[in-house]
């Protein structure tokens, strides 16, 4: 197929696109493929300083470039090595021998079988979680602020077992103060040295440093005691900190750090949103939320935790989650650089390009999904999800970097949002919810939902 010049949308005359991207990139996003088709150019900076990025919307460009030509596409971009400056490189971040090392140490630590052996840890935290809404003084609640706590208790829980208290009110506060720093120079025409002292840079070091120095402590303490051979269990630091590779080589204590930051980011934000947006939903869509609440009270009617087991007995529960990470993924778009010239729809994208994918628009695509705009959990039946393009929904990504926890995130989404039905009728007080782009998808605003417990039985 011949390559074309890729349409786009012209921006202004100094800046481009770049303060229409900054100000609203999904709804940037979202507008320039409904002008210009499924391959959209911007031009964002001033004259001389000015990039390209090439925005890919089909399903049949996004498998390439995360699937079937997924070499050509790194994470060699602007954004990823803000990440990476900040939390790592870790198995998010990496490239490379690197990836590859890091995969085959981790990747036994997130079989279906030992994640399953989270769902402890989700029962605890989830029913820790219900009985603080029970106790709500004026039965409203932030689901996002909510959601945030819970994600990050549980994954922290999972990953440092009986330290989860040393951990988790460094992260909470440090985590929005690097992710606002890694979003503002993502977007920046120009990124000043990260050790010039201004105030937003002093901000950000203090927090990284407060980040690095609990996990560093925690690590620490634990290569100390040593390590036993019994790992069944154990949570995943121990688990990590046991991994070799076929040489017999594991993880030194920094790229234990690494992982640990990488699975805290990935590990909690991305749930959390999801679990937020479902609530949300479920408290704007009574009819669904009743199909939703009879599924987990029957399942779990005698009030016990719910358990790994469970999980497959809530198919209407799962396909609720799915259609709420179809509106608002918790990876709205997602970053590459073309290494060498490629055509994509029949136009062509040079070497060295900046390329985006983002769910946040594909999942809206108008040739894939019939009122993309409407709740609609029934999308996500068997025979319809069959019928439908493998990437026309990816919240998790795909090809060789697809998202090694998705059945964790999954598994604990389901779990948490069975107990919270059964306990709860939820409606849904701020009905519409401003967003934005950052490392995840943001919320700008409050998403209060009114709580009223249900009765036994």
């Amino acid at each position: 197929m011949t390559a074309t010049r890729v349409p786009g949308p012209p921006g202004r005359p100094l800046l481009g696109s770049l303060l229409d991207l900054r100000r609203d990139p999904l709804g940037t996003y979202l507008a320039a493929r409904h002008d210009h088709g499924d391959v959209v150019r911007f031009l964002i900076g001033p004259p001389g300083l000015r990039g390209e990025l090439y925005l890919v919307a089909s399903p049949e460009g996004v498998q390439q470039v995360l699937a079937t030509e997924s070499a050509n596409f790194r994470k060699d971009n602007v954004f990823y090595g803000e990440v990476r400056a900040s939390f790592g490189n870790g198995l998010l971040t990496s490239q490379d021998e690197d990836y590859v090392r890091q995969r085959r140490l981790v990747q036994p630590l997130f079989t279906r079988r030992r994640v399953d052996q989270y769902a402890d840890a989700i029962g605890i935290e989830t029913a820790a979680l219900a009985a603080r809404w029970a106790a709500a003084p004026d039965g409203v609640v932030d689901a996002a602020d909510e959601m945030s706590r819970f994600a990050l208790r549980t994954v922290s829980r999972i990953l440092f077992g009986q330290d989860v208290e040393q951990a988790v009110d460094t992260v909470h506060e440090a985590f929005p103060v690097l992710g606002a720093f890694v979003r503002s120079r993502g977007f920046a025409p120009v990124r000043l040295p990260r050790e010039w002292p201004l105030p937003g840079h002093r901000k950000a070091l203090e927090a990284e440093r407060s980040l690095y120095a609990v996990c560093d402590a925690i690590i620490a303490r634990r290569a100390a005691e040593g390590v036993t051979e019994d790992r069944e269990g154990e949570d995943l630091l121990g688990l990590l900190a046991k991994a070799r590779d076929e040489d017999g080589n594991g993880l030194d204590a920094t790229e234990l750090r690494e992982q640990v930051l990488i699975f805290l980011l990935a590990g909690h934000e991305t749930t959390a949103t999801s679990l937020t947006f479902a609530l949300h939903l479920l408290g704007k869509h009574p009819e669904h939320q009743r199909l939703a609440h009879q599924e987990a009270a029957a399942l779990l009617a005698d009030g016990r935790r719910p358990t790994a087991a469970d999980y497959p007995q809530l198919p209407y529960l799962t396909r609720v989650l799915k259609e709420a990470m179809r509106l608002f993924p918790a990876a709205p778009a997602v970053g590459r650089r073309a290494v060498a010239a490629t055509v994509v729809g029949g136009v062509g994208i040079p070497a060295g390009a900046d390329v985006l994918i983002a769910p946040y628009v594909t999942h809206r695509h108008p040739g894939h999904w019939d009122d993309p705009e409407r709740f609609d959990p029934e999308r996500f039946t068997p025979e319809r999800e069959a019928g439908r393009h493998r990437y026309a929904w990816f919240p998790f990504g795909g090809g060789p970097r697809a998202c090694i926890g998705q059945h964790f995130s999954m598994l604990e989404s389901v779990l948490a949002l069975a107990v919270l039905l059964r306990e709860f009728e939820i409606t849904a007080v701020d009905t519409e919810v401003p967003l934005g782009q950052g490392i995840t998808l943001e919320v700008r605003g409050p998403v209060r939902l009114k709580l009223t417990r249900r009765q036994a039985g």
